[in-house]
């Protein structure tokens, strides 16, 4: 039965024309789905001019080195509404530090973005309120110790609960 259906039917160049339509616009439409949701959700831009950035290379990676030889632990945590942030030497011990500043944002977007206003408890560490939705979060923090040395760090939390 089929073979009749099949032997009865023939394949013009209409046919040919439809498949090939059907087949590229398929991809045609899938590519710019993909492109218009790559273009809108992130730009990808890190810096605005890579000419500039490249110039001041040298003197960050000077400064990254020095601040990796002060050998400073950073410690994050996020638990029922608060952020915690600690700053500890090599040995473990809490610093003094002079000021901490922090914003928490996602890690592709500024949507989120915020500063964080944080208080400094009796063990050394800071803390701040803010709420955080489910996902992974990244904290941009400044730390000044009472020397003058600074640390500029970014951390990356993941929030399992709100």
């Amino acid at each position: 039965m089929l073979n009749a259906i099949l032997r009865s039917q023939k394949f013009t160049g209409w046919h040919m024309a439809i498949v090939m339509g059907l087949f590229f616009g398929t991809i045609i439409t899938v590519n710019l789905t993909l492109a218009y949701y790559a273009n809108s959700s992130w730009t990808g831009l890190v810096v605005k001019n890579s000419y500039v950035a490249s110039q001041k290379f040298n003197v960050e990676t000077a400064r990254l080195e020095k601040q990796q030889a002060m050998g400073w632990k950073i410690s994050a945590a996020y638990d029922n509404g608060i952020v915690t942030l600690g700053v500890n030497d090599r040995t473990g011990k809490p610093l003094d530090l002079a000021e901490l500043t922090a914003k928490i944002g996602r890690p592709v977007t500024e949507v989120d973005d915020r500063y964080l206003s944080l208080t400094k408890l009796d063990d050394g560490n800071f803390q701040a309120e803010t709420a955080l939705a489910k996902g992974v979060w990244q904290i941009d923090m400044v730390a000044l110790d009472t020397q003058g040395n600074a640390l500029e760090k970014s951390i990356r939390i993941t929030v399992s609960r709100p």
